[in-house]
């Protein structure tokens, strides 16, 4: 048995909320089957008291510090320059340290200094501000790092999708070196996907990477009885996620018009919490509905005819495909919404159909609409990979089998 700290700068339960806390929390709920955990994380204002007193039911010690406020909060231009400016200094984002606690830093000096931990787990790369170089030599620290985020950035600016092409440019190499710098502290690290594998290896960490892929509770999203036919379009996610809005915008702008000039009762499902003003809006075009949180996920995930995931940003497997997979419905996806999974190709069944332009979004969804068979063929296959490959049962046992071997080389 282990004693594991688990860090987590983001509140992991309900694990619904978003990607972080799916992939936190199924992680944590297979490790406490076998070892002693202490989970240490922060409280937004949005997470209930009665949150906290579940989460609290999962670990053996539940530390909860407030989420800080801003460290600065100043805008217009001269924030924007002292931002950029402590990064260059400090060589740590602003996204980083604007999380940063004190307290939980001292928290953590001393829970090390006593000897209380076997090994220090980073759920998500945010945390690995936290963690000392030398602590090393005496425990395991392993880093979760979900995707990179130099990887990420750099895919923003190649596809045109940043929020700021000039501050990106200028922010790129600082974050290659700042992912290079942390990344050297660890002894174990942890990626979602064999691209992020190969963008971490290129530093040269001396600490092992280890591919564990996203899973899908199959409980909470079994396999449809039935295809509903029909022409109904779903998209799921977070909605205030920078990458599924620029998702939702582009398919909702440039595919489901055309798609909706085809097919006059088309419809398009924006499902998620959380959504911004720009998501808002879509609900104004013809056939787009904005749900904002649901009670099921898989509920709509059913109901639909398609699951689209037009994703131009981020790394990493992405949940919504592993969840639409599971539930039994035909996905249609980008490049980077089908990242590490095989679902094409030469002796390769075939599991989704892929699209990154325009066209290629028409003629997949046209098929799918026009072929029955074929639904019933992405559908079967779809959930078999699942069934095969991403629960996250399989994914805790690997993460564990992690966790143990740096332990040994700490």
């Amino acid at each position: 048995m282990m004693k594991i700290l688990m860090l987590s700068a983001t509140f992991p339960y309900p694990p619904t909320r978003g990607g972080t806390q799916v992939r936190t929390f199924n992680l944590l709920k297979h490790l406490k089957l076998s070892h002693d955990i202490t989970m240490i994380t922060q409280r937004s204002e949005d997470v209930t008291d009665q949150e906290v007193e579940k989460l609290g039911k999962w670990v053996d010690e539940l530390v909860v510090f407030p989420q800080p406020k801003p460290s600065d909060p100043s805008g217009g231009i001269w924030g924007k320059v002292k931002r950029f400016s402590n990064f260059l200094r400090q060589g740590i984002p602003p996204s980083v340290l604007h999380l940063y606690s004190p307290d939980i830093q001292q928290w953590m000096d001393e829970a090390v200094a006593a000897g209380r931990f076997d090994i220090i787990t980073c759920e998500h790369s945010v945390n690995e501000i936290y963690v000392r170089p030398e602590w090393r030599q005496q425990l395991g620290t392993v880093v979760n790092i979900h995707s990179s985020v130099y990887g990420t950035f750099r895919n923003q600016l190649e596809t045109g999708t940043s929020e700021n092409q000039l501050r990106d440019q200028l922010n790129l190499p600082l974050l290659r070196r700042y992912e290079e710098r942390y990344c050297a502290k660890f002894t174990g690290l942890v990626v979602t996907t064999p691209e992020d594998q190969s963008q971490i290896a290129a530093y040269k960490p001396s600490g092992k990477i280890v591919v564990i892929p996203n899973g899908v509770d199959l409980t909470q999203f079994p396999q449809r009885t039935a295809d509903p036919g029909g022409h109904r379009i779903i998209f799921i996610g977070a909605m205030d996620n920078r990458a599924n809005i620029d998702a939702v915008s582009f398919f909702s702008l440039e595919v489901f018009p055309a798609i909706k000039e085809r097919y006059g009762d088309a419809t398009l499902d924006l499902v998620g919490a959380r959504p911004v003003p720009a998501v808002l809006e879509l609900a104004a075009l013809s056939g787009i509905t904005v749900t904002g949180r649901v009670p099921s996920m898989v509920e709509y995930l059913h109901q639909a005819t398609i699951c689209v995931v037009p994703m131009r940003t981020g790394f990493g497997i992405k949940n919504k495909t592993l969840e639409a997979m599971a539930a039994g419905v035909p996905v249609v996806g980008s490049d980077r919404g089908l990242e590490g999974l095989a679902v094409d190709g030469a002796n390769t069944p075939l599991r989704a159909l892929r699209a990154n332009h325009v066209k290629e979004y028409i003629s997949a969804i046209t098929r799918l609409f026009e072929d029955p068979q074929l639904r019933a063929k992405l559908s079967q296959n779809g959930r078999s990979l699942i069934e095969d490959e991403y629960t996250w049962d399989r994914a805790g046992q690997s993460y564990e089998q992690a966790l143990a071997q740096s332990v040994l080389r700490s």
